[in-house]
């Protein structure tokens, strides 16, 4: 009872702090965790648990083969991600993306709501992968200049990127969707069951949400009847320390590498015998890359000095995540959470079993890791549903609703590099983004039902 009402103290806190910004991420990430660890044990609530190990297997994993007690551990995607970072950053400065935003700058001729539909056009193919880091870095490195050139909204780019991430993020190489299927056994071809919702909400977002912030950004900035000098202008770089890190001589080679190393990306999704790590990749192709576009060391050193600040303080809050984790799994309190949530359904709720699992899957996948959620939540529901009739199917359509939130949580590592590179309010962002992912959740559930895939009552 005392660690449950810890776990739901706990993160009432956190959320509170954090949308009030009354401390930083990392430290709130950090320190809430840590202060509440040592009250349980300082209490003896919590017994046999060393708090370095759990923030240790927080950053680094453990070796349970219980699936309610197994971490992954933050420490390598914080790696993959300094290298991604360092990776990208290289190709910005070498001017990769260059001819990509004077395309787009050309095609959207100064009208806003072309350039928001081709960046949640773009977001989505890029989301394809199914890695948030990347369709991040991609978009943010060609559309922040636009934006900044035209004078839009940064808030509009990281809404759009965020939605289609999120809509893709249902793919089966994706990662809540290969959870829910190694939880409860379901075979790829769930992917048929929810490509319908998945293309709606795609659309949804290109042809609504982005048409909606089009019209206002027009009743704000006009379209700007652009000559052509205006747009070489707009399209030409006169800062010399800018110049002085292109290299465009060598967009060709850089554009094959970076081609060849997103498709590897997404090809060992579908080919193990082709699979690498993406820390693997990210780190040789960084390699390469300052190698090719800088093979001066003086050079090399500088470019990773400009760029190592924001892929470091990315790489905190990835490893403050970790700790986060550790220590709420670790102490039981994620399982506390999960048990009172099971206790206060009603019996007379169990022919809706499917519809609770997808409203609870709202809350429990923004509260909680996706590992947290479908190897802990979902564990003991799914048991209660198959009691009440429910497929394992059923089920799993069911627990991957609520992922039209879960990337607005404060426990999802990229978006803060996504927060950054836009320069947005974590608070501000969130509420912005939950509007519109809440009409992206009821296309879910619509769709889903519609098609007969997930019954809204079984009679028991």
């Amino acid at each position: 009872m005392v660690i449950t009402v810890a776990a739901y103290v706990m993160m009432a806190i956190f959320m509170y702090i954090i949308m009030k910004k009354k401390m930083s991420p990392f430290t709130a990430l950090v320190l809430i965790p840590l202060i509440f660890a040592i009250i349980l044990v300082a209490t003896g609530q919590v017994q046999d648990v060393n708090i370095g190990t759990l923030i240790r297997q927080g950053l680094f994993g453990n070796n349970s083969k219980d699936k309610l007690t197994a971490m992954k551990g933050t420490a390598e995607t914080g790696v993959m991600l300094l290298f991604a970072i360092l990776y990208f950053s290289t190709m910005l400065d070498a001017g990769l993306f260059d001819p990509i935003t004077n395309k787009m700058i050309r095609f959207a001729k100064g009208d806003p709501m072309k350039v928001l539909m081709a960046t949640s056009i773009v977001a989505a193919a890029v989301s394809l992968n199914g890695d948030g880091t990347t369709t991040t870095l991609i978009c943010c490195s060609a559309f922040v200049p636009i934006y900044k050139k035209l004078d839009m909204k940064l808030m509009n780019l990281g809404v759009l990127v965020i939605l289609q991430n999120t809509i893709m993020n249902l793919l089966p190489w994706g990662g809540p969707t290969a959870r829910a299927m190694s939880v409860l056994g379901v075979e790829a071809d769930i992917l048929g069951y929810l490509a319908p919702g998945m293309v709606l909400s795609a659309l949804y977002v290109i042809f609504v949400v982005a048409r909606s912030m089009g019209k206002k950004e027009r009743a704000r900035l006009g379209i700007q009847e652009l000559t052509d000098a205006e747009l070489d202008e707009l399209t030409t770089i006169s800062d010399p320390e800018v110049l002085e890190k292109r290299r465009p001589q060598n967009f060709l080679i850089n554009a094959i590498m970076t081609i060849v190393l997103i498709g590897w990306l997404v090809a060992g999704s579908f080919i193990d015998a082709i699979e690498v790590k993406p820390v693997v990749l990210f780190l040789v192709g960084t390699g390469l890359a300052l190698m090719i576009n800088y093979p001066d060391l003086k050079a090399q050193s500088k470019r990773i000095g400009d760029n190592a600040g924001d892929a470091v303080q990315v790489v905190l809050l990835v490893f403050a995540a970790g700790v986060f984790m550790g220590l709420f799994q670790g102490t039981g309190m994620a399982t506390a959470l999960t048990e009172s949530i099971v206790r206060v359904i009603p019996k007379e709720l169990a022919g809706f079993w499917s519809l609770i699992i997808a409203i609870i899957s709202v809350p429990g996948t923004f509260f909680l890791t996706n590992d947290g959620f479908y190897y802990g939540v979902l564990i003991p529901f799914a048991e209660v549903g198959r009691q009440y009739g429910f497929t394992d199917m059923q089920m799993a359509l069911a627990s991957l609703m609520g992922q039209a939130f879960h990337l607005l949580s404060p426990l999802v590592a990229f978006i803060y590099l996504l927060l950054r590179l836009t320069g947005l309010d974590m608070g501000e962002w969130q509420k912005e983004s939950a509007k519109y992912a809440a009409v992206i959740f009821v296309i879910f559930v619509v769709t889903i039902v519609l098609m007969g895939h997930m019954p809204l009552y079984i009679a028991q």
